[in-house]
């Protein structure tokens, strides 16, 4: 797909088609790809009758090191309980403070949509009803990720990146995107 809205209107045709009223979508992809701005324009569209609750894994990874766990606490944490019926959530990293903050529980009647490098593991694509795959070129990508965070992210970028290698490397989640989007389009 090549533009914004193209991709959009897929993955708006695709939650339509769901056959439950609470599905949880998964977006992922690499950094800068464009994951979030999709994130953000589907709740703002959502096609259902109930509002979705989401989840950005920027806000769970437990810092730069912590894509792998991020991952791991959205299945145990969040994808796990809430197809459980149990209590669900998800616990807040505090990037100043470089520790744990707050829990936020996610009530599972709410659709769920969780964006983020590393959110299609094989463990939580299996518990999802869609899942989405962004990409973008490289030199875009960088240079967004880059901008977004005015320099916070410079340092961080090669290790993010082989973290992120890694995990498709294992994880192979391409392979089991419902949808595979052109996020260069996307801003």
């Amino acid at each position: 797909m090549s533009s914004e809205a193209e991709s959009l209107r897929a993955v708006l045709e695709a939650v339509r088609g769901l056959r439950t009223g609470a599905p949880i979508v998964l977006i992922d992809g690499p950094a800068g790809a464009g994951k979030s701005t999709l994130a953000d324009e589907l709740v703002n569209r959502w096609p259902l009758s109930v509002e979705p609750t989401l989840v950005h894994m920027d806000d769970i990874y437990p810092g730069w090191a912590g894509l792998a766990a991020g991952s791991r606490l959205v299945t145990g944490d969040l994808l796990e309980p809430r197809l459980a019926g149990t209590a669900a959530g998800w616990r807040r990293h505090d990037w100043v403070l470089n520790g744990p903050a707050e829990w936020h529980q996610v009530d599972p009647s709410h659709p769920l949509i969780v964006e983020g490098c590393g959110a299609m593991s094989a463990a939580n694509t299996e518990l999802a009803d869609l899942c989405v795959w962004v990409d973008a070129d490289d030199v875009v990508r960088k240079a967004r990720a880059l901008a977004r965070d005015r320099g916070g992210f410079d340092p961080f970028w090669d290790m993010w990146q082989e973290q992120f290698d890694d995990f498709v490397s294992r994880e192979k989640p391409v392979s089991r995107a419902d949808l595979i989007l052109d996020g260069t389009a996307l801003r």
